[in-house]
């Protein structure tokens, strides 16, 4: 949580908002038949996992993601391959498809959230998907990347 803090800080600094879930899906296992509780950031229980965002978080999103007109979204926000834990990111990737259909640029980066888009049907429905999750945050970056560098080279 330390470093959270840390993060937050250095992004208000810059002038950046850091939105952090308020409230987590919580399981006393990592299984799809574990129990659950939907609690406050601030209050997993001991020997308790967060696997999800709650509903909280999840309206915290989109309400940051109203109105965007470029979005890139890297990486999930729970366990999307066990049902319980899925709404999070499966709220996630309909407001992307919505946000697309009202204009805004969508980008999904990654293949965990990729796969999660077309769990949830809409990846037909996203400006652009790339499987390259930490080679598209490069790329967004402005560094050169590897493959296109020797391509580069080649062709000199």
């Amino acid at each position: 949580m330390e470093l959270a803090k840390k993060l937050e800080a250095m992004a208000k600094a810059k002038g950046c908002e850091l939105l952090l879930p308020t409230d987590v899906v919580v399981a006393d296992k990592f299984d799809a038949n574990a129990n659950t509780q939907t609690v406050s950031i601030d209050a997993i229980p001991d020997g308790w996992m967060g696997l999800d965002i709650g509903p909280d978080s999840v309206k915290l999103f989109q309400d940051a993601l109203a109105g965007a007109k470029t979005v890139v979204w890297n990486g999930p926000m729970g366990v999307f391959e066990m049902p319980k834990f899925a709404a999070g990111t499966v709220a996630i990737a309909n407001t992307m498809a919505g946000l697309t259909g009202e204009g805004c640029i969508t980008i999904i980066g990654g293949g965990d959230s990729v796969a999660a888009a077309e769990q949830a049907g809409v990846a037909d429905k996203i400006s652009h998907i790339s499987t390259g999750g930490g080679a598209s945050l490069e790329l967004l970056e402005g560094k050169v990347l590897p493959g296109v560098a020797a391509l580069d080279e080649k062709s000199a």
